[in-house]
């Protein structure tokens, strides 16, 4: 079975950085796309940002000019470099592919 597995996450201050992970178990050259989500307390799950299979990248707007998405077929591995992080980003974040499914998620808290 595929898996998907983040990593990354941790307890930052306002305003840092981070850079989240997500290896999948086999090839992603032929995914069409791949995103990434995420999901506060009490919150219904978010889109945060996708990649297609000719690498365009879109973003949510709460993360726009901030977040940037990225893979590296050679690691079969899919990147969220998130800059300028803001308290509100704090989540559980998942990657997802259409035909992979759901990683398990990571935890990225944004605090002072």
């Amino acid at each position: 079975q595929v898996q998907l597995v983040e990593s990354g996450g941790g307890l930052v201050q306002p305003g840092g950085s981070l850079r989240l992970s997500c290896a999948a178990s086999r090839s992603i050259f032929s995914l069409k796309s791949m995103g990434w989500y995420r999901q506060a307390p009490g919150k219904q799950r978010e889109w945060v940002a996708t990649i297609t299979s000719s690498g365009g990248t879109n973003y949510a707007d709460s993360v726009k000019g901030r977040f940037t998405i990225g893979r590296d077929f050679a690691k079969n591995t899919l990147y969220l470099q998130m800059n300028s992080l803001k308290p509100e980003d704090t989540a559980s974040y998942y990657c997802n592919a259409p035909e992979l499914g759901w990683g398990q998620g990571t935890q990225v808290t944004v605090s002072s």
